[in-house]
C-alpha cells in the first residue's frame, strides 16, 4: 500500500504518466545476513588496525537495506528507467512535443542561466518562424515512433521498448557494438550479441540495429552521425520519430523520476518509523523470517549508480527540495528540533571512461537542471559539495564484469536470494560492503559527530541505515556465459 506523494510546487504541476505500480511503491526490505557479515568484518578491520574509533561513545552498527526498482512496474523488467520514463512520455503523446527532435550532444542549458540566455537568444528569430510556421498548420503530426541507443546489453533500451509498445508506438533501437567492452572481454561474442537484453528488446517487437563502430572513413565520424541518419531515414518513410537519449539522461526531464523517488523513499522511512515506534521489542521481523536490531527508520546513507548520472543527479536535487520544504515547516512550529544531518547519497561510478571530475561536474548539471524545474535555486541550493562520487569500483570497462565484481554478485545473491547485474547493481554493491567493512562509514559519522550530529538527536549509540537502490537490470546476465 502506497499513499499519494505530496509534492511542492511547481514539482506537483509537472505531467507524469504513471507507468510503476499505482498503489505500491518499490518495496524496500532489510538485508540481515548481509548486515551481520559486514559488523563482524569491521571488527576484524579494526582490531587488525589496533585502535578503536575514540570520537564515537560506540562502534557504528549498520543495518542495510535494498530498494527494489526492480520490482517497481508491471512493464517489462522493471528498472529505474521507467521512473525517468514517466516524466517523458507527457511530452511524446502531447500534440507538440518540446523535445525529441534529434540529438542534442549536450547537458540541456539550466533555464535562466546564462549559457540558456544565450543559446535563447541566439535562436530567437528561428525559433519565432518555426513557432508561426507550427501555429499555422492545423495538422497534429502524432509521434509515431520511439528512438534510442545503448550498449548492446543496455537495460534503458529494453524500458523504452516495452513504454513504445505500451502506447501503441513502434521502436527502433541502436545498440552499439563499440560502447563499453562488455563484448570485447566475453567469453562467446555471438552469444553476447543474440542473449540477454538483446533477445528481450527483440521479443517486445522493436526493431532491433547492431551498429559497427563509426568508420571516419565513410564520413561518418561519430555514434551521432550514425543517430542522425536513422531519424532521417524514418522521416523519409513519412514516420514521425521521437528521440530519447541513452538513459534518457541528457533529455531535459530525466532527472525528475529520481526527484520523485527521493518523496517515496522519505515517505517510506516515515512508515519504517511509525512501525518501530509501535513495536515494544528491540529487534523487527521482517517477511522473511529474520530480525533486525532497529534503528531510527531514517536512512543515513543511499547508495546508487553513477553511469551517465542524472539519476543520481536527480536524487540530489528530490532530496534538496524536500529537506528545504522540511526546514520551512520547523521554522513555523514554536518548538523546533535540532537539524539532522542532510542524507548522503554516494554515487558509486560503473564505468572508467572518463577522469572523476568529467563526471562530478555532470552530476552538478543534472542536479541543477532538476532542481530548477521543481522548486530551486539550482546555482545556490545545489553544490559540488553535494556531489559525493566513488570511482574505485567502475573496473577496466563499462559492462565488463571483473573478478571481484563477480564474487560481490555472487556473495550477495547466496546470502540473500538477491540477483544483482553485472554491469550497475554488482559494482554499486561492491562499493557499498567496501564503504561498511573497511570503515569509511565509520569515520564519516565520526566526523559528523564532532560537527554536532549525532548527539544532540540522541544517536550516540552510532547505528546508522545504509539503502542500496537496486535498479535492475538482471536480464543482462544471460549474456554474460561466465556467470
Amino acid at each position: 500500500m502506497s499513499p499519494k506523494l505530496t509534492l511542492p510546487d511547481p514539482f506537483a504541476s509537472i505531467p507524469r504518466h504513471p507507468l510503476l505500480y499505482p498503489f505500491l511503491f518499490s518495496p524496500i526490505h532489510p538485508l540481515p545476513s548481509l548486515s551481520s557479515s559486514l559488523d563482524r568484518a569491521r571488527d576484524v578491520t579494526r582490531k587488525n588496525r589496533h585502535s578503536g574509533n575514540n570520537k564515537l561513545p560506540a562502534p557504528v552498527q549498520v543495518s542495510l537495506y535494498v530498494k527494489r526498482e526492480d520490482h517497481s512496474s508491471p512493464l517489462a523488467c522493471a528498472g529505474n528507467k521507467y521512473r525517468k520514463l514517466e516524466y517523458i512520455v507527457p511530452d511524446i503523446l502531447s500534440p507538440q512535443p518540446r523535445f525529441g527532435a534529434g540529438i542534442g550532444g549536450e547537458i540541456p542549458a539550466i533555464p535562466g542561466s546564462a549559457d540558456s540566455r544565450s543559446h535563447h537568444a541566439g535562436a530567437a528569430a528561428a525559433g519565432e518562424a518555426e513557432t508561426e510556421a507550427e501555429e499555422a498548420s492545423t495538422e497534429r503530426r502524432n509521434i509515431t515512433t520511439l528512438v534510442t541507443e545503448g550498449a548492446l546489453q543496455s537495460n534503458h533500451t529494453v524500458q523504452v521498448a516495452s513504454v513504445a509498445g505500451k502506447l501503441g508506438l513502434q521502436s527502433v533501437v541502436l545498440l552499439h557494438k563499440g560502447t563499453g567492452g562488455g563484448l570485447r572481454t566475453s567469453s562467446d561474442p555471438q552469444a553476447f550479441q543474440r542473449t540477454g537484453n538483446v533477445q528481450v528488446v527483440k521479443l517486445l517487437g522493436s526493431d532491433v540495429r547492431i551498429l559497427d563502430p563509426p568508420d571516419p572513413s565513410s564520413g561518418k565520424k561519430t555514434q551521432d552521425d550514425l543517430v542522425d541518419e536513422v531519424l532521417e531515414a524514418l522521416r523519409a518513410e513519412g514516420k514521425n520519430p521521437y528521440w530519447i537519449p541513452s538513459g534518457a539522461s541528457l533529455h531535459p526531464l530525466g532527472g525528475l523520476g529520481y526527484a520523485r523517488c527521493a518523496f517515496e523513499i522519505a515517505e517510506q522511512e516515515r512508515e519504517m518509523e511509525l512501525l518501530q515506534s509501535s513495536s515494544s521489542s528491540s529487534t523487527t521481523s521482517t517477511s522473511f523470517g529474520h530480525s533486525q536490531k532497529a534503528s531510527s527508520g531514517r536512512f543515513d546513507y543511499i547508495f546508487v549508480a553513477c553511469g551517465s548520472g542524472s539519476t543520481l543527479g536527480g536524487l540530489i536535487a528530490g532530496f534538496k527540495i524536500l529537506e528545504k520544504t522540511q526546514q520551512q515547516v520547523q521554522q513555523q512550529t514554536p518548538v523546533q528540533k535540532p537539524q539532522r544531518r542532510p542524507r548522503q547519497i554516494i554515487g558509486i561510478l560503473t564505468s572508467p571512461t572518463q577522469p572523476k571530475p568529467y563526471h562530478e561536474e555532470r552530476i552538478l548539471q543534472f542536479a541543477r537542471q532538476a532542481g530548477s524545474m521543481i522548486g530551486l535555486d539550482p546555482e545556490n541550493d545545489i553544490t559540488m559539495a553535494d556531489i559525493r562520487l566513488d570511482d574505485r569500483f567502475g573496473g577496466t570497462g563499462y559492462g565488463v564484469l571483473d573478478a571481484e565484481t563477480k564474487k560481490t554478485l555472487e556473495f550477495v545473491a547466496e546470502r540473500e536470494e538477491v540477483i544483482l547485474d553485472p554491469v550497475y547493481t554488482a559494482k554499486v554493491m561492491r562499493g557499498l560492503l567496501d564503504w561498511v567493512s573497511g570503515g569509511q562509514v565509520e569515520r564519516d559519522v565520526a566526523a559528523a559527530y564532532e560537527e554536532g550530529y549525532y548527539e544532540e538527536q540522541g544517536q550516540g549509540h552510532g547505528h546508522v541505515n545504509a539503502l542500496f537502490i537496486h535498479t535492475g537490470g538482471q536480464s543482462a546476465l544471460g549474456a554474460y556465459a561466465d556467470i
